[in-house]
């Protein structure tokens, strides 16, 4: 892929995915603005896709006010004379189970998560909406808000909360040949480790030093960060431009397209539904399959 003359922000990319996604446009061709809230992780970041060829500039910043998401697009047009992607990244784990959870854990991970989204998102459909050549706006979601995660009410809400403004935004910036696509990475981060599920997989490979078991890479998706960089590049690029409102799903040896929520079981009867009439029909009827929730546990553990 080659996105020369494009430009990119990515937020939250001074480690691990974000950073995957940073050095993967750089070196597609793209100019990178690069986000983080540690300055000097940022600036690591921006010289390593200088040092292998790429342009970049570092605009540090906490995502979730309007201030910060604006001046990372500011930033783009200042440098680089425009914005083709922004790259929605940024985030933080609060993890407690529920009633364990204080009104700072929950607002603190919406904040960063799904305000920082939005504000980041809007900055970026009114440059490109004036620029008037479409462009491209990436969010980052994650399989706790498709599926939900044991000790994440914060977390899997605000993600899922992406995905639904995704689908939105597909529809409202169409005309304006912005696409707008979710992001649903798996893959071995700080961020991963805290997942149970997942925690000791990614534990005895970084005592051993051994790659992923085959069966993790294929059957559970999870692999390297530079594993899910391909996708934001090709997400990024004039190939994707017929590829808008989905959530895509990438880790490991795995690429996936998660389906949209619609209606599984659909039963009608005249006059409506009382509680009693539910009742006697649901365990034959409409909750005859219930749907699954939560990650489910690796397969090889």
């Amino acid at each position: 892929m080659d996105l020369s003359g494009k430009v990119a922000v990515v937020t939250g990319a001074g480690r691990g995915l974000g950073r995957a996604y940073a050095e993967a446009l750089g070196a597609a061709g793209a100019a990178v603005v690069v986000n983080d809230v540690d300055a000097a992780a940022a600036s690591e970041v921006a010289e390593a896709v200088v040092a292998a060829g790429g342009k970049a500039v570092v605009e540090a910043g906490a995502v979730g006010g309007s201030e910060v998401a604006q001046r990372l697009v500011d930033t783009a047009v200042k440098v680089f004379g425009r914005l083709d992607v922004m790259v929605t990244n940024a985030g933080i784990l609060r993890d407690r189970v529920l009633w364990k959870m204080s009104d700072e854990d929950f607002d603190a991970v919406v904040e960063v998560h799904l305000r920082g989204t939005f504000t980041c998102a809007r900055a970026a459909a009114v440059r490109m909406r004036e620029q008037g050549e479409g462009g491209r706006l990436i969010l980052i979601s994650s399989p706790a808000g498709q599926r939900g995660n044991f000790g994440q009410t914060n977390y899997a809400a605000a993600k899922a909360g992406i995905v639904a403004m995704a689908r939105t935004w597909a529809l409202e910036l169409a005309r304006a040949n912005i696409t707008v696509n979710a992001v649903v990475p798996v893959a071995a981060t700080e961020m991963t480790k805290t997942i149970p599920v997942f925690a000791p997989i990614l534990e005895e490979a970084e005592r051993t030093g051994d790659p992923l078991p085959d069966w993790v890479r294929k059957d559970e998706g999870l692999g390297t960060v530079e594993d899910v960089a391909g996708l934001i590049v090709y997400l990024a690029s004039d190939a994707s431009a017929g590829v808008t409102g989905q959530a895509v799903g990438i880790g490991g040896d795995k690429l996936t397209l998660w389906s949209h929520p619609q209606e599984k079981a659909v039963a009608i009867t005249d006059g409506g539904w009382p509680a009693d009439a539910i009742a006697a029909y649901w365990d034959g009827g409409a909750g005859f399959e219930p749907e699954t929730y939560g990650i489910p546990a690796p397969k090889g553990a």
